[in-house]
C-alpha cells in the first residue's frame, strides 16, 4: 500500500516508518524538521516537509495515498501554546476526503473514550491526571480524536498509557477498559508495530483499542 505517515520523525513515528518498509509498503513521511529525518531512510522514503497547519503541503502528502497513519501527539511542554494538532488533523481529514482516502490510523491515550469501554478506576485516574496536570495537551488530544471519530472515515485509534524505550516484547494485552485486562507500560516498538499492523488487521475498524505489554 501507499501510506502517508504524519509525525514520522517522532520516537514512535520513526518506528512506524521502519515497520512499514519492512512490510513492503511505499511510505511518504511528513516531517516538520528536516534535521530529525533519519539517514537510514535514504531513497526508501518519499519525504515531504511542512508545518502541520500547511493545507497545501498536507494535500500534497495525502495525494495518491491508500491510507494515512498519524503518530502525532501533543507536546507536554508547559510553555507550549495553542492547539495546532487539532487544526492539522482537520486539514488531514479534509485532504483525505478530497482524494478519496478512507483509512485513518492514529495514536491516542486512555483519555479518549471508546463506546466499548466500561467505567473503571484505571481509565478514570489517567483521565483525571491528564485533565489536571496536562490540560492543554489533554484538550488537544481530545479535540483531534473527536474530529477523527466523527469524520465518517474508516478509523482506528491505538490507545496507550506509558510508552517506554526498549525492544519489542509483543502486545500481550489489548481491548477495551473495563472489559479486557489492560496494563500500563508498553514499548514504543510495540506501539509502532501494532499501529502499522492495523493496515491489514480488520478487528478494530472504527474503534480505539487500548494496548499494553
Amino acid at each position: 500500500m501507499n501510506v502517508t505517515v504524519f509525525g514520522a520523525t517522532g520516537a514512535i513515528g520513526q518506528l512506524v516508518v521502519a515497520d512499514l518498509l519492512v512490510a513492503g509498503h511505499t511510505v511518504t513521511a511528513y516531517a516538520r524538521n528536516v534535521g530529525k529525518v533519519p539517514s537510514t531512510w535514504r531513497q526508501d522514503v518519499r519525504l515531504i516537509v511542512g508545518e502541520i497547519t500547511d493545507a497545501a503541503v498536507i494535500d500534497q502528502a495525502v495525494t495518491s495515498a491508500d491510507a494515512i497513519i498519524s503518530a502525532l501527539g501533543p507536546s507536554i511542554d508547559r510553555k507550549a501554546t495553542g492547539l495546532p494538532l487539532i487544526e492539522g488533523t482537520r486539514l488531514i481529514i479534509e485532504a483525505m476526503k478530497r482524494h478519496g482516502v478512507e483509512r485513518f490510523i492514529g495514536n491516542g491515550t486512555p483519555s479518549i473514550l471508546d463506546k466499548r469501554d466500561k467505567p473503571n478506576l484505571q481509565q478514570t485516574l489517567i483521565g483525571f491526571m491528564a485533565r489536571n496536570l496536562l490540560g492543554r495537551a489533554y484538550r488537544e488530544m481530545l479535540g483531534m480524536s473527536d474530529l477523527i471519530m466523527n469524520s465518517g472515515l474508516d478509523w482506528t485509534i491505538v490507545r496507550f498509557s506509558a510508552p517506554k524505550d526498549g525492544p519489542a516484547r509483543g502486545v500481550n494485552r489489548y481491548g477495551f477498559f473495563g472489559t479486557d485486562k489492560i496494563g500500563m507500560a508498553v514499548t514504543r516498538a510495540d506501539i509502532a508495530a501494532f499501529t502499522a499492523a492495523q493496515l491489514t488487521d480488520d478487528r478494530f475498524h472504527n474503534a480505539a483499542p487500548a494496548i499494553s505489554n
